[in-house]
């Protein structure tokens, strides 16, 4: 797709980009071809985005006829909030202080080209503000008060404000921001929709192994989706997207969140969204959810730091406790008696204000439904590690800390598992997750909701194979092409 730059007046153009689509913002607001144009990158680099100016409404009707552009109209907004800057100079203390720390000046101005500066060591500052603000140029002015620098202001860069002996850089990482797809992923095909999947390749206990990736990539091709893998620095390149798929493990206060954020104010079609992460990622509002709708579940009492001498005599010993956002077992400790209790509970309370405790039940398994679009996906029994109470030991090593496994097929796993799974997921919402549950007896007990689940090759996809991969690509091509009518129909 050839990139479109939108400018004032072309004969303003002052970069020598080869590929690249030169128009005013009067052509592309008023030209037919543009209205009628089904899909398009576009560039917004008009010296003003004042309200209702022509910079302002060619983002805006970018928006409107379903074309991916940069900035956002919700970026144009952000650039103009000098509480959001306040906001992002907090957040950045400590990278701005560092980067900043050799200049001997009051102030300075960071010229910003598709999230890159001239200096390398201004790299890191640029992407992380680029991220915020996602605009092609930028200027971000810094003060430095008493003993600290802050971000004082943002504003857009046309090319006229660019120096001349930053052109040549700004024309490279036009080229490598324009042409950075096609040389991160080779396209064997023109797709209809493009989808980031956000990964962390570092991270020891990702929601999906390499070779299940590259079978959501092949599912997702076969439907004429084109994939790119993006990571944390892609913050900024959101808007180039139809659809992200979040396959790293989420937190609210993690970059995932911010991520499914704004993935979603930009219309992206999201797995997880952030919803989903805010309901899944914290176990005393799923506590409360599973009471409230009366779900089995096992016991369960709300701790604080003024209740907990009640735990032995409410649910008795041993007994399990939860920080409310842990993950992969990782927060969660089973305490004995009253002395373990003790020890366990005060580092917990200093984390978070309340804390989950809940009866222990033992079981040779927990089952694990996965669910997507308000239907089963798989259904897998996972084993405790040997010699512990949960399938991960993180006292183990290697392949001892994990339990063996067993997918079976959805139909053959208790219906009294299945209707409590799918009557939980429902209540969060519909996308994809993993109910952790408990079989004992004839009741079906809920211990959680994940979002962002494990699919593994040869693990979740046992049953279903390579269709498992196909369901999840049909249930983002069937939301695209939902949101795609939609905005035609206004």
């Amino acid at each position: 797709m050839e990139p479109l730059v939108v400018v004032n007046n072309p004969a303003d153009w002052q970069l020598d980009v080869p590929g690249v689509r030169v128009v005013s913002a009067r052509q592309y607001l008023t030209d037919p071809s543009f209205v009628e144009m089904e899909k398009a990158k576009v560039y917004n680099l008009c010296r003003s985005y004042r309200y209702q100016a022509n910079g302002y409404y060619v983002s805006l009707l970018a928006a409107a006829r379903g074309h991916r552009v940069l900035p956002s109209i919700s970026t144009i907004q952000d650039l103009k909030s000098q509480t959001l800057i306040r906001f992002v100079s907090d957040d950045l203390h400590e990278l701005i202080q560092k980067s900043l720390a050799p200049i001997r000046h009051d102030s300075f101005t960071l010229s910003i080209y598709f999230g890159r500066n001239t200096a390398k060591r201004y790299d890191k500052l640029a992407q992380e503000l680029f991220g915020v603000f996602q605009a092609p140029f930028i200027k971000a002015e810094f003060e430095h008060s008493g003993s600290v620098w802050r971000l004082v202001s943002l504003r857009p860069m046309s090319t006229s404000d660019i120096p001349e002996d930053h052109k040549p850089f700004a024309v490279s990482t036009c080229q490598d921001y324009f042409d950075g797809k096609k040389t991160a992923v080779p396209k064997r095909f023109v797709p209809r929709y493009d989808m980031a999947i956000l990964v962390n390749p570092d991270e020891a206990d990702s929601p999906s192994d390499a070779k299940a990736l590259q079978k959501f990539e092949k599912a997702a091709e076969s439907l004429g989706i084109g994939v790119e893998f993006i990571g944390r620095d892609d913050y900024g390149r959101l808007a180039e997207f139809d659809a992200l798929f979040i396959r790293e493990t989420t937190n609210v206060n993690h970059h995932t969140y911010r991520f499914a954020r704004r993935a979603a104010a930009e219309g992206l079609v999201v797995i997880d969204d952030p919803e989903s992460i805010l309901r899944c990622s914290n176990k005393v509002y799923l506590a409360e959810l599973l009471r409230h709708h009366e779900i089995a579940h096992p016991q369960t009492l709300i701790l604080h730091k003024d209740n907990v001498d009640t735990v032995g005599a409410a649910l008795g010993f041993p007994c399990i406790l939860k920080q409310p956002d842990s993950a992969f077992s990782v927060g969660v400790v089973k305490v004995d008696d009253e002395t373990e209790l003790a020890a366990a509970i005060g580092p917990m309370l200093e984390r978070s204000d309340l804390v989950v405790a809940q009866a222990f039940m033992p079981t040779e398994y927990d089952w694990r439904i996965g669910i997507l679009d308000r239907k089963p996906l798989f259904a897998c029994k996972y084993f405790m590690a040997r010699k512990h109470w949960q399938i991960i030991n993180h006292k183990a090593e290697g392949t001892k800390r994990y339990g063996s496994w067993e997918t079976v097929p959805v139909e053959l796993a208790p219906k009294s598992v299945l209707r409590n799974a799918l009557a939980v997921a429902n209540l969060i919402g519909d996308g994809l997750y993993g109910v952790d549950m408990k079989h004992v007896g004839d009741r079906a007990y809920v211990i959680e909701v994940n979002d962002n689940p494990n699919i593994d090759s040869g693990v979740e996809d046992a049953m279903l194979k390579d269709d498992l991969y196909l369901r999840v690509m049909r249930v983002f091509l069937e939301r695209i092409e939902e949101r795609k009518r939609a905005r035609k129909s206004y």
